[in-house]
């Protein structure tokens, strides 16, 4: 979905900010314009106060660990993604109606305040700078605020998922035009006083002043931002997806200070500005539905399946390329006269990605956003997955009921088990090697593994009839019976559910807390067979790490 979304926001700037609204949306002149100066704490993964870096990488012997590809613990690839999206989002603050109109009347005042034109650029960097500051301030203390342990247990807490649901929901309402959301306007008058004294703290407080007046329209990105990151568990999340909006949004600010013959070559402020803001509304009321989505899995109540999720989407997409056509108009939108053509290709796409869809509800994998659906499993109706060989079963050994097997379901009919000990008993029966798929509800790459890699005909044939597969969910919240709670001896948390305890035994185990995690062992002896990896995305790489496994099993 993000790949999605992101691919129509940006074909939507582009197309609408070279497009007119309306005739009266010709270019403005610069030349008369002046500017006055002016947690709930449960980690089950690391122990912060016994464990560094290089104890989480170390195996039993003191060895460091090779690096994993796809462990968040030894890439900066989230982290990456964290920025990109910042930045993207940034330029979205950019050209939304609160902030796009104060360009020329910004970049005035550093070109029409006396100085010379290198103070001026110099006083231009000062204040991008500045911007930068106050935002990965904001980043920072988001992150002391929840620390490691608290940022890594949000995205499978049930309570903050929902409540990042209702807050998405708020957002998307206020770029719609239900209400606004603004800070206090007492605050804004006092920076804007102190922005008056000149010099470095009057630039300083200029920035400050800039973030507080956009607040209604910024709001809405940064806590977007903000919970995407903090959700991906990632220490400096917050504060990286900040860099990369202060970014985005100081850069203009900064270039057109130092080069104002710019401004003529932007559009003027108009009714397309409102259309940035009600599109936005759109994608983020999608979003919000991922959040639900985990809370509905994590707790296993099943209102919330992948038909209920596809039809909502379906519907939301449906609306956000009616309202492109000019069809649906909302609170400050301009009429729409003529259909330009930057918003008929724009339409396009979307009624095109809404009809991509239509066929999910009949369990067509839809492999470009699978990895933000439900698992296929909650599929009521699926020709897609009754097509392949597999035949899942619901008895383990002796005919007994495998354990969990009401609560979870293996992807594609495979034989999997859920349950460490019953399948690593199952697979010294059948004498075949075991992969650990340490998974979750709310993992992304594991659904896209699932559905993009696992389905390739050449994996889809070992992992059906050459491995015993156990997926082991680390974020379920089902409760284990008492007698199976313990304190751990990794972590010193008390272990509650099923997903602390398959957590904690990646931690512990494993020295990795990142999924999907595959691990490929000999059921006789527990060993490694091959070094494990994380998500793999090239089906012909991923087929050879299972059978140099395989081979390393049957040659032992």
């Amino acid at each position: 979905m993000k790949l999605i979304i992101k691919f129509f926001f940006l074909l939507f700037i582009s197309g609408l900010a070279t497009a007119p609204a309306s005739a009266q949306d010709s270019l403005i002149s610069f030349d008369e314009l002046e500017f006055t100066e002016v947690a709930e704490k449960q980690s089950t993964i690391i122990d912060s106060n016994a464990r560094d870096i290089d104890d989480l990488l170390s195996d039993s012997e003191g060895n460091m660990i090779k690096p994993k590809e796809g462990d968040p613990l030894t890439d900066n690839v989230s982290l990456w993604t964290i920025f990109i999206a910042g930045f993207i989002g940034g330029l979205a603050a950019l050209i939304m109606p609160c902030i796009f109109p104060m360009l020329p009347l910004t970049v005035s005042f550093f070109t029409k305040n006396g100085h010379s034109r290198s103070k001026a650029v110099i006083h231009a960097m000062l204040y991008g700078l500045f911007i930068i500051f106050i935002y990965v301030l904001l980043g920072i203390v988001i992150t002391i605020m929840f620390g490691a342990d608290a940022l890594n247990s949000l995205s499978t807490n049930g309570i903050f998922n929902f409540a990042f649901f209702l807050l998405l929901v708020v957002f998307a309402f206020s770029f719609f035009g239900a209400f606004e959301l603004t800070l206090p306007s007492s605050v804004a008058n006092k920076l804007d006083r102190k922005a008056d004294s000149g010099g470095m703290l009057g630039l300083f407080f200029m920035a400050a002043t800039l973030a507080v007046v956009s607040f209604s329209c910024t709001g809405p990105i940064i806590g977007t931002l903000l919970v995407q990151a903090a959700t991906m568990g990632e220490l400096l999340g917050p504060t990286i997806g900040m860099l990369g909006f202060a970014l985005a949004l100081a850069i203009p600010f900064t270039l057109f200070a130092m080069f104002p013959s710019l401004l003529k070559s932007l559009p003027s402020s108009g009714g397309w500005l409102n259309s940035v803001k009600i599109t936005l509304g759109f994608l983020e009321l999608a979003l919000a539905l991922k959040f639900l989505s985990n809370v509905d899995l994590a707790y296993h109540w099943n209102w919330f399946d992948r038909e209920v999720f596809l039809v909502l989407w379906i519907v939301i997409f449906g609306y956000l390329g009616f309202y492109l056509l000019g069809k649906l108009r909302f609170p400050n939108d301009s009429a729409v006269d003529k259909l330009g053509l930057p918003r008929m290709v724009l339409s396009m796409i979307v009624l095109s990605f809404t009809l991509y869809m239509v066929p999910g509800l009949w369990g067509a994998p839809l492999k470009s956003i699978s990895a933000f659906l439900p698992p296929q499993s909650t599929q009521d109706f699926d020709l897609y997955t009754s097509s392949f060989g597999g035949s899942q079963s619901g008895t383990a050994i002796k005919g007994k009921e495998r354990k969990y097997a009401d609560i979870f379901h293996g992807p594609l009919n495979l034989n999997v088990f859920f349950d460490y000990e019953e399948g690593m008993a199952y697979a010294k029966t059948v004498d075949k090697p075991v992969m650990l798929d340490f998974t979750g509800h709310a993992c992304v790459n594991c659904r896209k593994m699932e559905a993009s890699v696992w389905p390739d005909k050449d994996v889809y044939r070992l992992l059906n009839e050459e491995l015993v597969i156990i997926q082991l969910y680390v974020d379920d919240k089902t409760a284990l019976p008492q007698e199976e709670q313990f304190v751990s001896s990794f972590s010193g948390n008390t272990i509650r559910t099923i997903g602390n305890k398959w957590s904690d035994f990646q931690a512990s185990r494993y020295n990795s807390n990142s999924q999907p995690y595959y691990v490929l062992l000999d059921p006789s002896s527990e060993e490694i067979l091959v070094e494990p990896i994380g998500a793999n995305y090239d089906p012909k790489s991923y087929y050879s790490f299972i059978t140099s496994a395989i081979d390393k099993y049957r040659n032992k």
